[in-house]
């Protein structure tokens, strides 16, 4: 059993923390989405999601939370304070993983409903969330088993420019592929699990060389790339990877627009103030390990794409390109990794 159908949802919060509604009625509403979305997922007979970059937590384009080179405002420190407190806590790594009803729940309410969600739809997530962790923010990436629960969760080693602004950098832990089991084709009586090896690595993430050859040297399959990238370019690389790796590739991209944020939100360079105005354009993607682009680019909306994959595609590929096998030359080039 090797086909299975996979989805990327194209999303973003109701409302970002730093707006004038409250942090936990954004969290609450946000939530609320992520349960909605899910079941639209599971509406369409798959069992794997990937989500957005920071869709728990939100992104916060634009806004500058008062930083210049040599100075911060106290205005910009309550913007800080109040996208912390959109942001949820997370068991350590090391304690995974965390199952559905584990007593561990109870301190961190925001992660036992993603789970009751995964659960219930009997969906597979990878979502992408702000953890809090003390003072510190960071971009983390979780994997949710519907049975297993809380089996996966890193955080970006490296934010990307003004991000490191609010953004703490991601540990070493947690890059190996995660192998587990996603519902296959069939009816609800019928399906049988198949398993996949999965990889998930947040926006510019990658955009690292290294960091992708980790991940193909233990054969990835299903490499998931939430992001919030929306440029056009975006999707060349996506398929770059799928094509370099032999693997499916699903990027979940952000949609958003201005109502999205508080009216106090700044907008880009040059746009007027315009409650429709797009903020994040979307672009999400399904690419097959040969570059075929199975679904999308999603663009101008929010929306769910699916699409039915055989995993034994990845191994066809290979016949002529593998990039840390019979194409490599371990003589000439060698990755080491410190994964602790």
């Amino acid at each position: 059993m090797s086909r299975l159908r996979v989805s990327v949802v194209q999303s973003c919060p109701p409302q970002l923390s730093l707006s004038s509604r409250s942090p936990s009625e954004s969290l609450s509403l946000t939530l609320s989405k992520l349960d909605a979305l899910t079941a639209q997922v599971a509406a369409q007979n798959s069992g794997f999601a990937v989500f957005p970059e920071a869709f728990i937590g939100g992104y916060p384009k634009f806004a500058t939370f008062g930083a210049t080179i040599g100075d911060r405002q106290p205005e910009g420190r309550d913007d800080y304070l109040a996208y912390w407190s959109g942001a949820i806590p997370l068991p350590a790594t090391s304690s995974l993983p965390v199952p559905p009803g584990s007593p561990v729940l109870a301190e961190y309410t925001a992660l036992q409903q993603i789970l009751s969600t995964s659960s219930k739809h009997g969906v597979f997530l990878v979502l992408g969330v702000i953890e809090r962790s003390g003072g510190t923010l960071y971009c983390t990436l979780l994997a949710v088993h519907p049975e297993h629960g809380l089996v996966g969760k890193r955080r970006k080693l490296m934010p990307t420019a003004a991000e490191r602004v609010v953004w703490g950098q991601g540990e070493p832990e947690d890059l190996d592929v995660l192998v587990t089991r996603v519902k296959g084709l069939g009816s609800e009586e019928e399906a049988e699990d198949v398993q996949v090896r999965v990889s998930k690595s947040v926006c510019w993430e990658n955009y690292m060389p290294l960091l992708r050859t980790h991940f193909y040297s233990q054969n990835v399959q299903l490499y998931c790339a939430p992001t919030v990238d929306s440029r056009p370019a975006w999707e060349h690389s996506m398929i770059h990877i799928a094509l370099e790796g032999r693997c499916f590739v699903l990027s979940a991209c952000q949609f958003s627009q201005q109502s999205n944020y508080g009216p106090a939100h700044p907008v880009g360079p040059g746009q007027e103030r315009d409650s429709e105005g797009v903020v994040i354009a979307g672009g999400s993607c399904i690419i097959s390990p040969m570059g075929e682009v199975l679904a999308g680019p999603l663009r101008g909306r929010e929306g769910v794409l699916t699409a039915e994959i055989d995993l034994e595609d990845c191994v066809r590929g290979k016949m002529d390109l593998d990039v840390t096998g019979h194409y490599a030359r371990p003589d000439v080039f060698q990755l080491t990794v410190r994964t602790k």
